[in-house]
């Protein structure tokens, strides 16, 4: 009886899983549309670099979905092999994320390039944390009550969104406010911060041993 209970159990969490995950894929692409939509009109770099994020982490998301139903359709199989293969994922759509950021950094520093607003990047910014914010307790509550480490990056990734929408929010807010344009490339800087250490996070987790442990 407990082990159908503690099944039943896991069962409703890779559910909640799950749906989260569609959540992220279909949220995050909608986000990822409009920032970058705005981010290129604009000409604003964060902005745009927000977007391209936003659809990093439906990579992530897929690799979460894809993760949760070939554990369900496999439940006889040790899940370290899919959840090694979704932590790279996410790892590499960090990295992508960074690299992507850094090229473009480099060409606005030298070209002196300036947003022409960043009205679009405030309100994106504080939708995209409040909507996030609660994202994050969904998904660390599912991975730690399944002891996933996949899903606590995908948590994490969710989390550096949260860290980008404020550092985008004070790029904006600061570029609105006084006109600095440099402050769009800073911003874009901090991005890459983030996005490079949760990247080799993901990579290290997936060579972690502990993740081969069974359901």
């Amino acid at each position: 009886m407990a082990a159908l209970t503690q099944e039943a159990q896991q069962n409703r969490f890779y559910n909640y899983a799950l749906w989260l995950a569609i959540f992220t894929i279909v949220y995050n692409l909608l986000e990822g549309l409009v920032s970058v939509y705005f981010g290129a009109h604009d000409e604003a770099l964060t902005l745009f670099g927000f977007g391209v994020d936003s659809f990093i982490e439906v990579m992530s998301g897929i690799g979460i979905l894809a993760m949760v139903i070939r554990i369900r359709q496999n439940p006889g199989t040790p899940r370290g092999q899919f959840e090694r293969t979704a932590l790279r994922i996410t790892g590499w759509s960090f990295y992508l994320l960074a690299f992507g950021l850094l090229l473009t950094v480099i060409y606005n520093l030298f070209t002196g390039h300036k947003p022409t607003t960043t009205l679009a990047g405030l309100i994106i910014s504080l939708i995209s944390i409040a909507s996030m914010w609660a994202l994050v307790t969904g998904k660390r509550n599912v991975g730690r009550a399944l002891n996933s480490a996949p899903i606590l990056a995908d948590a994490n990734c969710t989390m550096v969104c949260i860290y980008m929408s404020l550092v985008l929010l004070a790029a904006s807010l600061i570029y609105q406010l006084t006109g600095f344009g440099f402050v769009d490339s800073i911003g874009a800087i901090g991005l890459i911060y983030f996005s490079y250490n949760e990247g080799k996070e993901s990579f290290e987790k997936a060579e972690v041993s502990h993740v081969q442990t069974p359901v």
